[in-house]
């Protein structure tokens, strides 16, 4: 052997010893095999230490889901300073200028002026701070994936929402608390989700959305809906029926079957997170989605010459396509948590002082304690979502859109309203599931609406009027509508 020949070792495959030398050629069997098994593994089956998990499992692959929904769908641009942040707060909306009314909401509450007064200006200073709640989510939304970014968006976007319920609670307003959690999702799934509808369709003649993921909330917003419509329909059968139960005794079997039924629906949507963020979050991705509808503009009337320097330049879209858009975050991620914590305590304060104002404005401005509790705080809450929803609407980002007004009524159907019932169990009130019955009707086919405009996967202009025309309907009918008080009839808060 010459010093120019090294020896090498023969490969094995299979049992079958190949040569290593060039001069002698492997048979084509012992070839095949070897094209087969030395072929580099896919990618996604490759951790990062270089070992192929289990293509049959999956299971780092499942586990990698979770971590790709963290990426933000485009790349950051520079981090702003602190003077920065704060500028991009101050000059983050029109809306800050009501900011001047926290202090004068403040001042009229100490100095025990009329209530529709503190009711006004309390409520027109809650506007800026939900904003301002809205602005700063969008800010940490945008530092992870849209579907991440969806759900931060509703949760703390229901975080005036809770804020209210919470100190209506503690004031024993049980019907505060019921009537503005069902104005929520009404306003969520019909005035919210109709305006992007609309605002998208007057720039998309059809806009798509993951079909998908829409049906699987239209089933949650359905069985959150029935859970809702199970005590009243209790109520019913036994007032209706030959049992003779007293009254103290129907409240206890009542607020009994609420706070089970309340332990039922934190587990359904513990369960839909684990789907949305885990097993089934490719359902949730607009890029993975290959049969989703495209959005398809209206017929563009441009010059011909426009239309001919285009086509005679094929690079120039190429090299337009090729371009990357850079997300430019507005504030740091310090200050934005900052700006969270300051909000919510001003939201805090703020909308104490309107729950505190509610009796005198029913009694002195005559307006129900329903209208006052569907309508108008929603729409006070919900200002953040109003923003976002229809910003994104129009950037053809409806998928993001539903994920703000739907997925905020599902997690206040799933979450809020349960978790405030617990919460109200532990606090020792009796706060039941047993709704308005106009109330849960009207709830119901509101969700039957929602549920036809969005099983077809695309929306229009006037889907948009449709959702929004049902909730002025609605709006007119709670308006003379004087309400009813069951549970209250059935169990007494202290």
């Amino acid at each position: 052997m010459s010093s120019e020949e090294t020896p090498q070792e023969p490969s094995v495959v299979d049992g079958e010893t190949l040569p290593s030398h060039s001069s002698e050629r492997p048979s084509l069997r012992a070839r095949r095999v070897t094209k087969d098994f030395v072929a580099e593994p896919p990618r996604d089956n490759i951790m990062p230490t270089g070992r192929a998990t289990s293509p049959r499992t999956g299971t780092f692959r499942l586990g990698r889901t979770f971590t790709t929904l963290l990426i933000p769908p485009k790349p950051l641009g520079e981090t702003p300073s602190n003077i920065q942040s704060l500028k991009a707060a101050i000059m983050a909306s029109w809306l800050n200028v009501l900011l001047v009314f926290i202090p004068v909401s403040w001042a009229m509450h100490f100095a025990k002026q009329n209530d529709i007064i503190i009711f006004v200006f309390s409520f027109l200073a809650i506007i800026p701070l939900a904003k301002l709640l809205g602005f700063a989510t969008e800010e940490l939304a945008i530092r992870v994936g849209q579907t991440i970014g969806g759900l931060l968006n509703a949760t703390l976007g229901n975080a005036v929402e809770l804020i209210v319920a919470i100190i209506a609670l503690t004031q024993c307003k049980l019907n505060i608390v019921q009537s503005s959690l069902v104005g929520s999702i009404l306003s969520n799934i019909l005035l919210v989700l109709g305006m992007c509808f609309f605002a998208g369709g007057m720039k998309f003649s059809e806009q798509g959305f993951l079909a998908s993921a829409s049906n699987v909330n239209s089933s949650l917003l359905t069985i959150s809906v029935i859970a809702l419509l199970i005590p009243a329909a209790f109520i019913m059968a036994i007032n209706n029926g030959q049992t003779t139960l007293s009254v103290a005794q129907e409240g206890k079997d009542v607020l009994k079957m609420s706070r089970g039924v309340a332990v039922v629906l934190l587990f359904i949507y513990g369960s839909y997170l684990v789907f949305q963020l885990w097993s089934h979050a490719h359902l949730y991705d607009e890029d993975a989605e290959e049969t989703g509808i495209r959005s398809t503009k209206y017929p563009e009337r441009k010059r011909k010459r426009n239309a001919t320097n285009s086509a005679d330049d094929p690079e120039a879209g190429k090299e337009e396509s090729e371009e990357v858009e850079v997300e430019q975050p507005k504030m740091s991620v310090v200050a934005t948590i900052i700006l969270l914590a300051v909000v919510t305590v001003l939201v805090a304060v703020t909308a104490e002082w309107l729950v505190d104002s509610i009796d005198g404005v029913t009694q002195k401005g005559g307006i129900s304690t329903q209208w006052v509790g569907l309508i108008l705080l929603p729409i006070v809450g919900n200002a953040a979502e109003h923003v976002t929803a229809v910003t994104v609407s129009v950037k053809d980002k409806l998928t993001l859109s539903l994920g703000v007004a739907v997925g905020s009524s599902i997690q206040i159907a799933l979450f809020v309203i349960p978790f405030i019932t617990i919460l109200a169990w532990i606090m020792g009130k009796p706060l039941t599931l047993l709704f308005d019955p106009f109330q849960s009707v009207v709830l119901f086919l509101a969700v039957l609406t929602v549920n036809y405009c969005v099983q077809d996967g695309k929306s229009n202009w006037l889907e948009g009027m449709i959702l929004m025309c049902l909730y002025v309907i609605i709006a007119v009918s709670f308006w003379f509508y004087p309400g009813e008080d069951i549970s209250g009839s059935l169990l007494t808060c202290t």
